[in-house]
């Protein structure tokens, strides 16, 4: 007698135990790759420790949202980095999910500063502009790895999806980073049409932003409409800037955290007045000359 479907369907730890071999990355990746979104999501939901969600509230983002209302009564938390340069449509969408689904948010900003006259004070105008590197540390990078850290996140759901090209065109459902976490990306095998297809279907609330020319929306300085002829899935972002793709997050972190301390400790140094010893040596060189 043959083996039924369910039979032969492979088993998984519940929790799983993390750090995963890359051999039980392979083995869950192969499961999961011929499932849809919905069924990833509930896998996860079963097997995944310290899982929660991370998201800007993209439409990728607001799918699995409310994939997840209708999966569980207890979807994962929702985790929102606020870089303080959103635009105010995306404040507005936050309120409108949270109202929306009965969700909390866990909202994390820049270390130290709750403004954006407070964060420009401390690292001055236009950051973005003048070192954009070390702006991504500071007001995604840093802030999300706070998060994880106090919240004890071991796992995170993201929108991430193949069809978005560059450094996601060979996305996995399930991947792990260089800081051991571990990434869900559900509707990693989804094209964008299946993703409004969905976000029309289900009246799932979307920024205002969608319908006056943007495609992607990220912090306000930095995002611009899409134009002609540009049918990029992420056309309008990091305008004028084609070889950058991601923010900061889908990056190395300790290749980005190094390079972004580097220079806030070189910043830090050459704005330092001088010592008294050095004034004095200066003053007294003066006098014997």
């Amino acid at each position: 007698m043959a083996p039924s479907a369910e039979s032969s369907k492979p088993t998984f730890d519940k929790p799983l135990k993390l750090p995963l071999s890359q051999e039980e990355i392979d083995r869950i990746n192969a499961y999961l790759r011929d499932l849809t979104p919905e069924q990833i999501l509930e896998w996860a939901v079963e097997h995944v420790p310290g899982l929660y969600q991370t998201t800007a509230f993209g439409l990728t983002g607001l799918v699995a949202i409310d994939m997840l209302s209708k999966i569980t009564q207890n979807p994962p938390p929702l985790i929102f980095v606020d870089t303080l340069y959103h635009f105010p449509e995306t404040y507005e969408l936050v309120e409108e999910v949270k109202k929306r689904y009965n969700r909390d948010v866990h909202v994390y900003k820049p270390d130290g500063c709750d403004t954006v006259e407070e964060f420009e004070k401390k690292y001055g105008q236009k950051l973005w502009e003048a070192d954009e590197t070390t702006y991504d540390y500071l007001v995604k990078v840093e802030p999300a790895r706070r998060a994880y850290e106090e919240l004890g996140v071991k796992a995170v759901i993201t929108g991430r999806r193949a069809s978005q090209g560059a450094d996601r065109a060979n996305l996995q459902p399930l991947e792990v980073d260089s800081t051991c976490l571990v990434k869900l990306n559900p509707l990693f095998a989804w094209t964008f049409p299946f993703v409004e297809w969905y976000v029309d279907t289900n009246n799932v609330p979307r920024n205002k932003l969608l319908s006056q020319g943007y495609r992607s929306i990220g912090d306000w300085h930095s995002t611009v409409k899409s134009g002609e002829g540009d049918t990029g899935e992420r056309a309008g972002r990091w305008a004028g800037k084609k070889e950058k793709t991601e923010c900061g997050l889908h990056v190395d972190y300790f290749q980005l955290k190094a390079e972004a301390e580097k220079k806030l400790k070189a910043k830090a140094a050459s704005e330092q007045p001088p010592s008294a010893s050095s004034t004095a040596a200066s003053v007294g060189v003066e006098a014997s000359t």
